[in-house]
């Protein structure tokens, strides 16, 4: 039994030393000094507001994309043990002793180390030599812009890693295809494709074009699949279920995670929950929910209520009242119905409230038991401190003259009569016997005489309306808007009738037991919709830079300044691989539409095998930088040069693509080969000496003279920052 014991257990390993080399490189290229500068280099100060944020558990909203990258920065923090005690206020402040700078920075250079090994791979997988594939490494090794972006705690470096390794996934599940089909190799590489996908996507929205360039040339795949006649009907039906799983649902789901493990996290009420309407905010812990946490949930007659506009915009507000009135005349001549000023006003205040009154019955209290107000009933909505009701009419509005004025009407015995009845619809209701719901429900009034609906316009009014904002009756046939949405955000059942009474409970807290939590589909729904539609006020900045300027490096980012020495980052690329990657990419389109002509021609230049690896890495390589650049001419968002890079990876694998199929089927003769590379070791030297010339901007380090520095200047467009003296 114990024979086995006679002999010694062997285990033999395949190292490729090659890979391992490069990995070893790429981890000290971009790891060593790490902590240099001790100081916020550049857009840390945006995201490291947010990792602070994460650690203090705070809700936030980023409109520049979904949580995931932001997740992974916030790991580092967490790893390093940072209390998310600092103020990210302005480039080059000092990090303080709390702050674990290399821990915060580890998580984006480990990401720009490992896409070096990563291009060595997808160049192998595309069946490209040994020796071109490490060319692919080397380049994207020494590619100066890619080491200063993987170097701080910015994204673009994650970004990167997931959609090369999405890309190496995919390629790898594609070549076990005809010989391993189904086999658990040919599942992992397959689920990771899908897995890296979505996080790429999870990291910044520019994942999604390479997504969907991947989902584009696996659709392609199987449509070939299906002209296979050794495939039967069942092998096909589960090879599309297993790729729908992989490519789709899969990412979906992992999509989704992201935003619940976020949402998770973040729980308690921050400055950013204030554009998220009334119901996501008091989902949170403090702020709103302190506020209106167990307040009763139906909206009955006699509640006292608070209204705030859904659309928050220009800020959010709450329809409001106080004893003005409208000016007998505007400044414009044009007269007013002088009656008691209704407007929305953006601070909570005890002239928020209203309450809501059966117009059949005098009294102003709740009932016992409650009657809830439902979709469709007739209200009269009665402000708490004046007691006057909500009124409109056929009088202009001070700002909107084409809408009708909103107030609380004062019978001034003119032949006015009061028009203040109010049909309540319900807008996101599930049937026509809905509840009018606190927070939940969003309603439209809609005036019973006129058919007006009440509206915020947005307008601020003048002095004699203290600024605040302008509330209209429009017309039903102007359509829907959000501006004529409200919901109810502070709600209490009225106990007093008499008016003292009554104003004093209107200045109290609100004090029940009942809770209201949205389901998680609802709020990263509205916080989808919110990332996707919020856009802060796009202003021009020092270094943005058009989509054109990238191609030839135009332009450059000066990312840190030492306070005292010329020492300086810069997000500068290697001139020598930019000039080449366009180069690669143009002989491409050069030869590709050759090659197309001539073959139509029936005219066959090169093997079928060439041609089908030449068009396949084209796809790849030339397909990967097309979809990463050109939707920028299409964007309308303050650009930098740091957008170009996921985009310009894919046009430095292209380089060696071009190189070896240029020696191989265009320098037929051996004096040729010999001189093509002779051409490509000094192309490649110079790659190099680039390298070596622009690292201390890279770097940070050795702080340049001010010649050194003025030396560095190769293009006039550069802003190479030069200390007066």
């Amino acid at each position: 039994m114990l024979g086995f014991l006679k002999e010694p257990v062997v285990v033999t390993a395949k190292i490729n030393v090659n890979l391992v080399a490069l990995t070893v490189m790429g981890l000290i290229s971009r790891l060593w000094g790490l902590c240099y500068p001790r100081a916020v280099v550049f857009d840390e100060v945006y995201y490291g507001q947010f990792v602070s944020l994460y650690m203090k558990r705070i809700f936030f909203v980023d409109d520049s994309g979904p949580p995931f990258g932001h997740m992974l920065l916030a790991l580092g923090g967490y790893l390093g043990g940072f209390d998310g005690n600092f103020l990210w206020n302005r480039i080059g402040a000092e990090y303080s002793m709390n702050v674990p700078v290399w821990s915060l920075r580890l998580l984006p250079a480990l990401a720009g180390a490992l896409c070096v090994p990563l291009a060595y791979q997808i160049l192998a997988e595309l069946h490209f030599s040994h020796c071109a594939a490490l060319g692919a490494a080397l380049l994207i090794l020494l590619e100066n812009s890619l080491i200063t972006q993987s170097r701080f705690m910015l994204l673009e470096s994650i970004l990167i890693f997931f959609i090369l390794l999405a890309v190496l996934s995919y390629l790898k599940f594609y070549n076990l295809q005809k010989h391993s089909a189904f086999s658990g190799s040919w599942w992992f590489w397959l689920l990771l494709t899908g897995v890296a996908c979505s996080c790429a996507v999870g990291v910044k929205y520019m994942g999604l074009f390479t997504y969907m360039l991947l989902l584009a040339i696996a659709g392609l795949h199987f449509w070939h699949m299906i002209g296979d006649q050794n495939l039967s009907n069942v092998s096909l039906v589960c090879h599309f279920l297993a790729r729908g799983l992989a490519l789709i649902i899969i990412p979906m789901g992992m999509y989704l995670s992201f935003f619940y493990v976020h949402l998770t996290l973040l729980y308690r009420s921050g400055p950013h929950d204030q554009i998220m309407t009334s119901a996501f905010q008091a989902s949170l812990e403090g702020g709103l929910a302190r506020i209106t946490q167990g307040q009763p949930l139906e909206v009955a007659y006699g509640s006292q209520i608070t209204l705030r506009n859904v659309l928050g915009k220009p800020m959010q507000c709450w329809l409001h009242s106080h004893t003005n009135t409208y000016p007998i005349r505007y400044e414009n001549g044009r007269g007013s119905s002088h009656q008691q000023q209704v407007t929305c006003y953006p601070f909570k205040d005890v002239n928020n409230w209203w309450i809501v009154k059966d117009p059949g019955m005098q009294q102003l209290v709740v009932s016992n038991p409650p009657r809830p107000v439902r979709h469709g009933h007739i209200v009269q909505l009665v402000h708490g401190i004046t007691t006057r009701y909500l009124n409109t009419h056929d009088v202009a509005a001070p700002l909107s003259p084409h809408s009708q004025e909103v107030s609380c009407y004062i019978d001034y015995n003119i032949s006015m009569p009061a028009q203040n009845l109010w049909r309540v619809e319900i807008v996101n209701r599930e049937s026509d016997t809905d509840v009018w719901k606190t927070i939940l429900s969003e309603v439209r009034f809609i005036h019973v005489n006129t058919s007006a609906v009440l509206k915020l316009s947005g307008a601020s009014l003048p002095e004699w309306g203290y600024r605040q904002l302008e509330v209209v009756g429009e017309k039903l046939s102007k359509g829907f808007h959000q501006s004529m949405v409200w919901n109810v955000e502070e709600h209490r059942y009225g106990k007093s009738q008499e008016q003292k009474e009554r104003e004093v409970e209107l200045h109290s807290p609100t004090q029940m037991d009942i809770s209201k939590n949205l389901s998680f589909m609802a709020k990263f729904t509205e916080l989808q919709w919110k990332i996707l539609t919020l856009k802060n006020e796009d202003t021009e900045h020092k270094y943005s830079s058009s989509a054109l300027d990238w191609i030839t490096m135009d332009t450059n980012i000066a990312y840190w300044l030492h306070p005292t020495s010329g020492a300086q980052i810069h997000l500068l690329g290697n001139v020598a691989i930019w000039a080449s990657a366009n180069a690669a990419a143009l002989v491409y389109l050069c030869l590709s539409l050759w090659y197309l002509l001539r073959r139509r021609r029936k005219i066959y230049d090169i093997p079928e095998d060439a041609w089908q690896l030449w068009v396949s890495a084209g796809a790849i390589c030339g397909g990967g930088w097309a979809v990463n650049y050109l939707p920028f001419f299409l964007m309308e968002k303050t650009l930098f040069l740091y957008h170009y890079l996921p985009a310009l990876t894919f046009q430095i694998l292209l380089i060696p693509v071009v190189l070896q199929h240029l020696s191989d089927h265009l320098c037929r003769s051996v004096l040729l080969k010999s001189m093509f590379s002779a051409l490509i070791v000094a192309w490649f030297s110079s790659v190099y000496f680039v390298y070596c010339t622009f690292s201390p901007v890279s770097y940070g380090q050795p702080a340049l003279s001010l010649t050194e520095l003025k030396a560095l200047r190769w293009k006039d467009t550069w802003n190479i920052l030069i200390r007066k003296q």
